[in-house]
């Protein structure tokens, strides 16, 4: 069996770097079928044989993409990804940058969702190139592909040994961050590629528990989410078998499922233990996770609290097919907790005493001198006349006059409108001002004259909770300059708040601005009379033009040069997808 997929997986090199479309799926398909009959061993040569082809340029690019996922089968057959799970994660970079380079074009080209990776065709590829030009096929080439990659790179991402390395690349971690936040809108692969990428900024914490003042740090890995976190914390903590805190131990096989073993039926539901709050007292919630717990002298500090009401959870982790562990490294000192002890927050009622009968402060209220104005008689919503009517029926059935007309709304769209572009003049005898409604010069005979406002009372008056518009403006899209400023796609996708990630200025590609065909310009120029001029040179000659690369490796996007043997036209999607 061994030689029988030792010759299997040489027909699989082989047919990758001739390109072969009729021997590589048959060869992989062996593989597939051969490689769980055989010894780890012989998988992680395997593994071993592959790195080359997946660091290289030796294969084509959607060749590389598929000995990917075969190398992630094998490491989710139990194999150690040794240095292929590197590779992959430096390739998943470089296919990430150019994908999220399509994705941006797409934008740029009309807009609307970007079809799915594994449906693209020569039409997608000849639409961004109305905006990469010569880099159109390598860019639509990594969106092809990039599904593939983040799906191997999830399966290397769940193996400790890969996020370690991760630990000790931070350039490496920040880049896979802001493509994975870029591209999870669109991809739900990268939702849990982000996920793991998280998992691996948080491997300790320093675990105090108020009701015994004790602190020990902790070690762990492979934790998903703070249910997880909470429950391998009681396991380890609570009891004889962990560091004698008092309670109850966790069942067995709660914790099981909490480490690498599946969710017993008859023990689904979790109770908690503790309230988790950081060191200033803030609440740390279960459903967050461990690198969202907040340092001191980079360390994540938290504090065991009692809770104050129950809790629970289901049983199993958040990530099935990554193991997870927590152990007790040490236990301070008494003299070192205490120094903790003295720059944590202390201890707060989650939820106020009952018997606590503390006076709480009165209510502001707004004092207005004199009699309290009548609550109907706010301009706008309720007609004096009506009001009256409504508190008077009689005087209504006394009235032999016809009623007055209501003022109009001062707050409607239309006097809102009226007010914003100062366009309409409306007389006294059919418009009421927008400032304070005055009474009529003549009221009819019959009818009770409303009483004037006091001055007093306009200034109490609510303010309209209405904005009012600002002038809509309206001008070009984007103007040359525009163009010509550097593309950076890892801005304003992340949690940082719409700043670059620190470390990535020096690594982001740049389209380059592309010359314009004079006749397509001329013959899309509208009629009529022109606008105002873009500010600056308004001609293409004069645009700043994109310093070209210096990289004879890359183009000038950043995007690596295709391969030898690959298609730069349109037709560059192999037929055997």
């Amino acid at each position: 069996m061994v030689d029988e997929f030792r010759a299997a997986f040489q027909e699989l090199i082989d047919a990758s770097v001739a390109t072969d479309p009729q021997q590589f799926p048959p060869a992989v398909h062996k593989v597939y079928l051969l490689a769980s009959q055989i010894p780890a061993s012989e998988r992680e040569l395997a593994l071993e044989a592959l790195t080359p082809l997946l660091s290289g340029d030796h294969a084509a690019p959607g060749i590389i993409a598929d000995l990917s996922v075969v190398a992630g089968a094998l490491v989710e057959m139990g194999t150690d990804p040794g240095p292929a799970g590197v590779e992959i994660l430096h390739r998943l970079r470089t296919m990430g940058k150019g994908a999220i380079v399509f994705v941006r074009a797409w934008e740029r080209t009309g807009g609307g969702t970007p079809p799915d990776p594994d449906a693209v065709t020569a039409d997608a590829e000849a639409r961004v190139a109305a905006d990469l030009g010569p880099d159109a096929p390598a860019a639509t080439m990594c969106w092809w592909t990039i599904r593939r990659h983040g799906l191997a790179a999830r399966t290397m991402l769940s193996e400790s040994s890969v996020r370690a390395h991760i630990r000790r690349d931070p350039s490496l971690h920040a880049e896979l961050v802001a493509i994975a936040n870029q591209l999870s809108d669109l991809l739900t692969e990268f939702d849990e590629v982000r996920a793991l990428l998280r998992m691996a900024e948080a491997t300790s914490a320093l675990v105090m528990d108020r009701a015994s003042t004790r602190a020990f740090r902790v070690l762990f890995d492979g934790i998903g989410d703070n249910f997880q976190l909470h429950t391998l914390l009681a396991d380890a903590l609570i009891g004889p078998g962990g560091q004698g805190l008092s309670g109850e131990a966790p069942d067995p096989r709660w914790t099981a499922s909490f480490r690498d073993g599946p969710v017993d039926p008859t023990a689904q539901t979790v109770w908690g233990w503790w309230n988790m709050v950081a060191h200033d007292g803030s609440w740390v919630w279960n459903e967050g996770v461990p690198a969202e717990i907040p340092t001191v002298d980079g360390e994540h500090v938290l504090v065991l609290d009692e809770q104050p009401y129950p809790r629970s959870w289901n049983a199993g982790r958040r990530h099935m097919h990554v193991r997870g562990w927590l152990e007790v490294e040490s236990e301070l000192s008494r003299e070192e907790a205490e120094l903790w002890w003295k720059r944590v927050a202390p201890a707060e009622p989650a939820i106020p005493d009952p018997e606590d009968h503390t006076p709480l402060p009165e209510p502001v209220v707004l004092q207005t001198p004199g009699p309290a104005p009548d609550a109907q008689r706010v301009r706008g919503f309720v007609p004096e006349a009506k009001a009256q009517a409504a508190q008077d029926p009689q005087s209504e059935s006394e009235a032999t006059g016809p009623a007055p007309a209501a003022a109009p709304n001062p707050f409607s769209p239309d006097a809102v409108s009226s007010a914003t572009a100062g366009s309409v003049q409306a007389s006294a005898e059919d418009q009421a001002p927008l400032q304070t409604p005055q009474p009529p010069l003549e009221p009819p005979a019959a009818e009770q004259t409303p009483e004037p406002e006091r001055a007093e009372d306009a200034q109490l008056q609510p303010e309209p909770d209405i904005a009012v518009p600002a002038p809509v403006t309206t001008g070009p899209e984007f103007t040359f300059e525009d163009r010509a400023r550097p593309q950076n796609p890892f801005e304003a996708a992340d949690d940082t708040g719409g700043q670059p990630v620190d470390g990535l200025t020096a690594q982001i590609p740049v389209v380059a601005d592309t010359e314009p065909d004079p006749d397509t310009e001329e013959a899309e120029e509208p009629e009529g009379p022109k606008g105002p001029a873009l500010e600056g040179p308004g001609a293409h000659e004069a645009a700043p033009q994109a310093t070209p690369a210096t990289n004879p490796n890359t183009t000038s996007t950043g995007l690596p040069r295709m391969p030898r043997g690959v298609s730069q036209s349109s037709a560059w999607g192999p037929t055997w997808r």
